[in-house]
């Protein structure tokens, strides 16, 4: 019998590759940018699985087209790039690798949040810049983060893994989710729930942790600014679309909030004319929440092994539409 056939999207950690290649015959696109749309319809046409990124669009009209395709193994929590429905409706299994980021993610979300808090980044700039020329009282003051108030909108796991690490510098925590988690979670994280304008109005660090869709599509914007304090930090660790950009530009531009730290953009990545960038008050990192070693490797190898097991005509390990079997 010949090896199933599939196609990488990218180059991903050597121990993941080490258990696909006894498997399956594959190819891995080895660059850094994705494969351009055209040409992962094209593969997507000859193989039995792919194993994508939140980067690559996987519509239903790639899909449709890939008649031989049985299992689409996204490197990814989220899966807003793949269409799930269509995929099930022509029996492919989609795999996601969930929970084995949540720690990581939530490290950098408060990584943001203390760097731009106490404006770390634009400091270094102020120092390399030449402008550094003595201790003075008012240089760069920025925010206290001990005993201020965090919001988390979205209390997934990542968002309750925020709220932990909130609790080392005795901040209070609110909270905004879509259903209010138990009283005892509630406990447990030391969290209160409160309505989102009740929360902005309070909050001196909002924190985003939502998945996106069409309800949280620009799910802050002006009005949402206009309820923030004059002191508040936005940390934005979700994704881009979560925010209307332009709106945070004008809140940043115009001095209505403090800062804003942000690992996402909409659109990614952010182009070089994007007037966000002309600001001082906004750190933006690239997408890299989840980027430490143990990590990434721990990802690409839940994305294998959901590969192989879809290849095997099994539900993959963390799989989002196991009906595609049945229908």
């Amino acid at each position: 019998m010949p090896k199933p056939r599939v196609f990488i999207c990218r180059p991903i950690a050597r121990e993941a590759l080490d258990l696909i290649g006894p498997a399956a015959e594959m190819e891995v696109w080895n660059d850094e940018l994705p494969p351009p749309y055209e040409v992962m319809a094209h593969k997507a046409r000859n193989v039995d699985g792919l194993l994508s990124l939140l980067t690559d669009r996987i519509d239903a009209s790639l899909i449709r087209e890939s008649t031989r395709l049985r299992v689409i193994s996204n490197m990814a929590v989220g899966y807003d790039n793949v269409d799930v429905a269509e995929a099930t409706r022509r029996h492919i299994l989609v795999g996601i690798t969930p929970g084995v980021l949540t720690e990581t993610s939530a490290d950098f979300a408060f990584t943001l949040l203390l760097s731009a808090s106490r404006r770390i980044v634009e400091a270094d700039r102020y120092t390399r810049q030449g402008k550094w020329k003595t201790w003075g009282p008012m240089v760069m003051l920025g925010q206290d983060i001990h005993h201020a108030t965090l919001g988390i909108i979205g209390m997934g796991r990542i968002g309750a893994e925020v709220a932990k690490r909130a609790r080392g510098f005795d901040m209070k925590v609110l909270y905004h989710n879509r259903r209010r988690r138990p009283p005892e979670d509630e406990r447990r994280l030391g969290a209160e729930y409160a309505e989102l304008p009740d929360l902005l109005s309070a909050s001196d660090f909002v924190s985003l942790h939502v998945p996106l869709t069409d309800e949280s599509r620009h799910l802050i914007g002006a009005e949402q600014f206009s309820l923030m304090k004059p002191n508040a930090i936005l940390v934005n660790t979700s994704r881009g679309a979560v925010v209307d950009q332009r709106a945070l530009y004008e809140a940043l531009r115009d001095r209505r909030i403090f800062s804003a730290a942000i690992d996402v953009t909409d659109v990614e990545p952010i182009p070089p004319n994007d007037p966000l960038l002309t600001l001082e008050n906004v750190i933006i990192a690239p997408h890299i929440a989840s980027a430490s070693v143990p990590t990434r490797r721990k990802m690409a190898t839940m994305a294998a092994e959901n590969l192989l097991a879809g290849l095997r005509g099994e539900v993959p390990p963390y799989c989002v539409n196991p009906e595609a079997l049945r229908t």
